[in-house]
């Protein structure tokens, strides 16, 4: 039997290896990374000799860092990927996917939730805060392309945006089912005025701006100062590795919403200079660590199915999460775009690719760490379910629908795909 570490060495150089082939493997199969990455994970932790338990229960606080982490990284990489100006008219899907869809969605959850599951009033806030925003870490394969790409119409931009800017919305949610619990539990009395005040209009606005003047700072720091001292001029991708941890950090310590802040400081960044081909450059290293990442959490997400995440579900759970991945936001997504003057099709691909997953492993992480809520086993094999559910539907539909939707608008994906690794090569090769 080869020594535990040198196995653990190949173990890890052999996932490193398929992160990096797959995704050109599945470009045109009705196959995705995630989807690999879980039944791989699923097969290493079923053998008997690796001996660790990977249930997020066991390691609550690695576990919320640890998606935590992941979430950030791909925050800013969606942020530097989207070459749109910031407008309001421009934006006009983001805000419809936002202020309906997400709020639709978290009130269907509510009542699920509270009146089928029987979960509380906390448990189900809980719940829908923790499922109704869409995932940025899995959703890479519908979102814009890289910096100056092109690859920016309305459904992928709209995702993408959404992805971005829907934590901001979210968390509110999830700090109201903390301070329900924490009232039920006797630890908390008065509590709507400071949740109204601080979640919602404090961290949401003190969120915004610490994104915004972050961003700035390190816009101007890499490209407006004297040339010699500009920070591009060192094409170290480690810059927007630093933006990310100082944007997130301070924020979090004033108190506010760092995924918010995080996805704003990428924008303000990439308005600094929009065309500089620095930023391509950053978002491919950006892109590196979050698939990195993405691998690890995937990975520990299928060794935990394996090792009982489901065990606690009853059959009413599993209806009810069938019918939030395929009717709650299908159904609100459409809704959401009602006299929004783009053709069926783009509506119905936004409304069915709300992917869940990552982000949502963080906040209910975040929430039972912070309160005591009841039957939260059950709340992990719930959204554990959930989450399986969108990797498998939406990671075998999504090459498909979206090569069909670039034909549908005149593209050639083919010939598209092969441009962008061209492109990237390109890259690679100035570097």
């Amino acid at each position: 039997m080869p020594d535990p570490y040198i196995l653990m060495l190949f173990v890890v150089g052999a996932l490193v290896a398929l992160v990096a082939w797959l995704p050109l493997v599945f470009r045109r199969a009705p196959l995705s990374l995630p989807i690999v990455c879980v039944m791989l994970g699923a097969g290493l932790f079923a053998l008997p000799q690796v001996g660790f338990d990977p249930l997020p229960q066991t390691h609550p606080d690695i576990t919320e860092r640890l998606t935590e982490f992941v979430v950030i990284i791909a925050l800013m990489g969606a942020g530097l990927k989207i070459d749109r100006i910031f407008n309001l008219r421009r934006w006009a899907v983001t805000w419809r996917l936002l202020g309906v869809t997400m709020m639709l969605s978290i009130a269907a959850i509510v009542i699920l939730g509270w009146t089928v599951l029987g979960l509380g009033l906390a448990g189900a806030i809980l719940l829908a805060g923790t499922l109704a925003p869409t995932d940025p870490v899995l959703a890479s394969d519908i979102q814009v392309g890289a910096p100056r790409e092109g690859r920016e119409d309305e459904v992928r931009f709209g995702l993408t945006s959404e992805a971005g800017l829907n934590d901001g919305l979210a968390f509110p949610f999830v700090n109201l089912a903390i301070a329900l619990a924490l009232v039920a539990s006797g630890q908390k009395h008065a509590w709507f005025v400071e949740w109204l005040s601080v979640s919602v209009l404090w961290e949401i606005g003190a969120g915004l701006g610490i994104g915004w003047a972050i961003g700035w700072l390190f816009g101007w720091l890499t490209f407006a100062i004297p040339v010699r001292s500009r920070l591009a001029a060192t094409r170290d991708g480690f810059i927007v590795l630093a933006a990310t941890f100082i944007s997130y950090s301070v924020t979090e310590m004033l108190h506010c919403y760092g995924f918010l802040a995080v996805f704003i400081t990428a924008l303000a960044f990439r308005h600094a200079d929009r065309d500089h081909e620095f930023h391509a450059q950053m978002h491919d290293f950006i892109e590196q660590i979050e698939r990195m990442a993405m691998m690890v959490v995937l990975v520990l997400f299928g060794g935990a199915l394996v090792s009982g995440l489901l065990a606690p579900l009853r059959p009413i759970d599993a209806a009810v999460a069938a019918v939030i991945v395929l009717l709650v936001r299908p159904l609100t997504g459409m809704i959401g775009l009602i006299g929004w003057k783009r053709p069926l099709r783009e509506k119905m691909i936004l409304a069915f690719f709300g992917i869940r997953g990552v982000g949502s492993f963080y906040y209910l992480a975040y929430g039972l760490n912070a309160a005591p809520f009841e039957g939260g086993d059950r709340l992990w094999a719930i959204v554990g379910l959930i989450c399986l559910m969108s990797i498998l539907i939406h990671g075998i539909t999504v090459t498909p629908v979206m090569r069909w939707f670039d034909r549908s608008q005149g593209r050639n994906p083919d010939a598209y795909a092969d441009a962008v690794k061209a492109e990237a090569s390109g890259r690679g090769a100035s570097a």
